[in-house]
């Protein structure tokens, strides 16, 4: 059985590409830049693991259609899907540029949605497949100078549930992953000021580590998950409780 992961060249995406390999997938190894992903594959099959680096950006049409056909051809068709590839920008709303604005909602949003689109044919086909999308908590309550990216997370929780009402009674699974601050490359450029303020309002007091979510995205991939549908699992440090 194989998995496409976006996103795998780094941080949370590297740390669940590497659980699901250890849980016996062929793992795709998606990365807008072909060294990322193809360092983080190689260090799979190291391990004696199945991996193929396969390099594209999600949000390009062409694109994501040439990288699920090699995927296809390499591995065969991902019976698991996780959407992590993800992008991260810092700024007051007023000094956002409508440029960077479109750029986050590229990569997370039209990204979830085209890359999904591509692989979703074939898990309705089989009548079986889970897809996994990475969110963020600050899609659930916000995020100060952050009003792009988690207006983009929040558009992919809304994705997520509507999804997962359309698919569910023909047998694909889709849930959603809300990771509070992870330390990873993409929380390590946010501005001190921010990861100091964030760190001291959390109830654990700390953020992250990616292999935590890794752990809850191979349990929603797995069959203990089968009675999850359409939810939104919160590895935030007790940032959002629900």
């Amino acid at each position: 059985m194989s998995a496409l992961v976006t996103g795998a060249g780094s941080g949370i995406g590297e740390a669940i590409a590497l659980r699901l390999a250890k849980d016996g997938l062929a793992v795709a190894v998606n990365d807008l830049r072909a060294d990322a992903a193809e360092r983080v594959a190689q260090g799979i099959r190291e391990a004696g693991g199945t991996a193929h680096a396969v390099a594209a950006d999600v949000s390009d049409t062409t694109a994501v259609a040439k990288m699920v056909a090699e995927v296809r051809s390499v591995l065969g068709d991902p019976a698991i899907l996780v959407n992590n590839a993800g992008h991260a920008h810092q700024a007051p709303f007023l000094e956002i540029a409508p440029e960077e604005f479109d750029r986050i909602f590229a990569v997370h949003v039209r990204g979830t949605f085209l890359v999904t689109r591509a692989c979703l044919p074939a898990m309705l086909k089989a009548g079986t497949g889970v897809v996994v999308n990475i969110a963020s908590q600050l899609g659930q309550i916000g995020g100060v100078d952050l009003v792009h990216y988690a207006g983009a997370k929040a558009a992919i929780i809304g994705m997520t549930k509507s999804l997962a009402r359309e698919v569910s009674t023909r047998g694909v699974r889709v849930n959603a992953v809300a990771p509070g601050p992870i330390n990873t490359p993409l929380v390590a450029a946010l501005s001190e000021e921010w990861k100091t303020a964030k760190r001291a309002q959390l109830p654990l007091g700390r953020f992250g580590e990616p292999e935590e979510v890794a752990g809850v995205v191979s349990f929603l991939t797995s069959p203990e998950a089968a009675l999850f549908v359409g939810q939104t699992l919160g590895p935030n440090s007790g940032d959002v409780m629900l």
